[in-house]
């Protein structure tokens, strides 16, 4: 089996947190947890992925403190799964990713899952990334300083 190379140490932040998340399955599951799944059964069958890589993928994101387990809202024996401050804090990533995959991966009209407000029902403005100043910024206008170069 090939090994995963890891970028924990990176000084480029995309690396590490594509490192903290892991893979396409720990994505789906921090989905799953901010649309309310938080039993193993129900991330199991919402994904239809294999209990072990289910296991894996939660224990991964445990481990990098996206999730945490807590006591069962229904006091059973069986313990739920919670997105934490730094899993929360994931949720414009996730809205990123879903306006990107309706913007370019379905046909006009196609039905799909949408994300609306909860107050009025309505769709979700676009994301978009701003400067400091209030300035609407696009790729060209932003560089990467990196570690040990000069500021731009």
């Amino acid at each position: 089996m090939v090994k995963r190379t890891r970028f924990e140490d990176s000084d480029c932040p995309v690396a590490r947190s594509v490192d903290a998340i892991g893979d396409w399955w720990s994505l789906l599951i921090v989905r799953d947890a901010f649309d309310g799944s938080r039993r193993f059964g129900e991330f199991q069958r919402s994904l239809g992925v294999a209990k072990n890589i289910l296991t894996a993928r939660l224990r991964t994101l445990i481990d990098g403190g996206v999730l945490e387990t807590v006591a069962a809202s229904d006091g059973s024996a069986y313990h739920e799964y919670v997105l934490t401050p730094k899993g929360r804090a994931l949720f414009p990533v996730i809205v990123a990713l879903r306006q990107w995959g309706e913007g370019h991966f379905f046909a006009t009209g196609e039905p799909h899952s949408e994300l609306v407000d909860r107050r009025d029902g309505r769709r979700l403005r676009a994301l978009e990334v701003y400067a400091d100043d209030g300035r609407r910024l696009d790729p060209g206008d932003t560089t990467v300083n990196k570690v040990g170069s000069a500021a731009v």
